[in-house]
């Protein structure tokens, strides 16, 4: 039985549709078009990957928090309320 974790699964799926421009002063931007406002800068590409992640995450954070609709990814759906069986006092 194999392990899901649908946070790292959304992450990487939505990382996979990333755009990334060199810019004219040799530093890299970064933006997941299917989330608005994801974008990031670094000064190298591997910089701005990690920059573009570390921004995403705190998107889907606070668009969770604040109960915001997030694009289903992947057939990844966050907008979902969680099922699951109540969990009985020990």
């Amino acid at each position: 039985m194999s392990t899901q974790y649908i946070l790292t699964d959304f992450v990487r799926r939505a990382l996979e549709k990333a755009v990334y421009d060199k810019l004219k002063d040799g530093t890299y931007s970064g933006r997941i078009p299917p989330c608005p406002g994801v974008i990031a800068f670094g000064t190298n590409l591997s910089k701005c990957e990690n920059e573009l992640r570390s921004t995403l995450e705190d998107w889907i954070l606070v668009g969770l928090k604040l109960g915001h609709t997030l694009p289903v990814i992947g057939n990844i759906d966050l907008n979902r309320e969680p099922a699951g069986e109540p969990v009985k006092a020990v």
